[in-house]
């Protein structure tokens, strides 16, 4: 059923059919008649799937459906299918996800461009709903993240209102939904129009998990597999920087959970009609922390849109007081990851369309370190 608002003039039924594709259109008043349901039905008894709770099941109860019509209801089935089948996009969808993607893209490039007159987290935020307001897509996909400094190290971050005095980086996520198709797209970038050495390191690490794990993507990957890809390429990384001692080989790493810490997120989730939408197939309830969080699991299928959005974290809680428990004892180099409590987080995340043959990515706004401090030193 389309649910006409009260606000403007109601669809004629012709033009609700030819506007949303669909077989038939009933009024309200048909559909609570019962004459339209006792039709669809037919003559014998059928099954009817459907959504628990979603349905108000007393409709097969009304005088106009006879005994001998009433359906067997099954609740198993229809909302695995229905999420089965969002999976996968068709040209359509997926003109959508890619228009959203372009008006949010412009969007980051004009808060890139606003960066050095703004003075605190909400300027920027506002900078970003507005330009996305201003090209169509009034409606933002999920509530924006503007993180600055060590703000940026708390991945859900919603106060978007701290001063940016004092801070190295800026952390946004941030979307627009169109025609109820989403983008989410996540940019991080120095206040100041250059990374420190310390910033930049931990950007481009960043920025080789995410463009290994993208080289990987393609219809039948296994979704574990890429997602353990990030956690090496970071586990080498971090150990290259002295965070990690040396004397750890790549597996040690690994085998301690230790990136979990600094990488506690899954790499990606399927993007459509939901920012988290639906299929994944998650299990929340895995004791393996590498995947505890992982949206996504078993081969990604051709047509399906998934995000690529590896991190590194410096969060002081808990890790600092782990480091005062012994925890990480002989793993992490406490003296040298002080000197990355500053950065707070960088996260960079484009929107990934599933091919046969590889990916497309959605996503037009760059991401390379030469491209995000220019756009930041011309904003002036």
């Amino acid at each position: 059923m389309i649910k006409q608002g009260t606000s403007g003039m109601p669809l004629l039924k012709q033009q609700a059919m030819e506007r949303f594709d669909v077989d038939e259109v009933l009024t309200r008043d048909e559909l609570k008649s019962g004459e339209s349901l006792s039709r669809m039905l037919g003559k014998q008894q059928s099954n009817v799937m459907v959504i628990e709770d979603r349905v108000d099941l007393s409709v097969f109860d009304t005088d106009n459906v006879k005994e001998q019509q009433k359906p067997n209801v099954d609740f198993s089935w229809a909302r695995k299918a229905i999420e089965a089948c969002r999976v996968v996009k068709d040209d359509h969808e997926i003109a959508m996800i890619r228009h959203a993607n372009v008006v949010s893209s412009y969007a980051h490039e004009q808060v890139l461009a606003s960066v050095k007159r703004a003075k605190n987290e909400r300027e920027l935020n506002a900078v970003f709903v507005m330009h996305c307001h201003a090209n169509g897509c009034r409606e933002q996909a999920y509530g924006c993240i503007c993180a600055s400094g060590t703000n940026a190290s708390t991945l859900h971050y919603v106060h978007n209102d701290m001063p940016l005095t004092g801070r190295l980086n800026l952390l946004l996520d941030a979307g627009c939904e169109w025609q109820c198709y989403c983008s989410d797209i996540t940019r991080t970038f120095p206040l100041h129009g250059k990374f420190t050495k310390e910033s930049r390191e931990t950007y481009e690490l960043v920025l080789l998990m995410q463009s290994t794990c993208m080289k990987m993507i393609r219809a039948g990957v296994l979704w574990e597999d890429v997602h353990m890809k990030a956690h090496t390429v970071a586990a080498e990384g971090l150990r290259q920087l002295g965070i990690f001692h040396s004397h750890l080989n790549t597996q040690d790493i690994l085998d301690s959970h230790i990136t979990t810490r600094f990488f506690p997120h899954g790499l990606g989730h399927y993007l459509g009609m939901d920012t988290h939408d639906t299929g994944g197939n998650a299990n929340y309830e895995d004791p393996n922390p590498f995947f505890a969080y992982l949206r996504v699991r078993g081969t990604l299928p051709a047509g399906a849109v998934i995000t690529n959005e590896p991190g590194i974290y410096f969060r002081q809680f808990p890790l600092e007081q782990e480091l005062k428990d012994g925890m990480w004892k002989g793993v992490i180099d406490e003296e040298v990851l002080k000197r990355y409590w500053e950065v707070g987080g960088v996260r960079i995340e484009d929107d990934i369309l599933v091919k046969d043959d590889g990916y497309e990515n959605l996503t037009t706004v760059k991401s390379d370190v030469d491209f995000i401090e220019a756009a930041v030193f011309a904003s002036d």
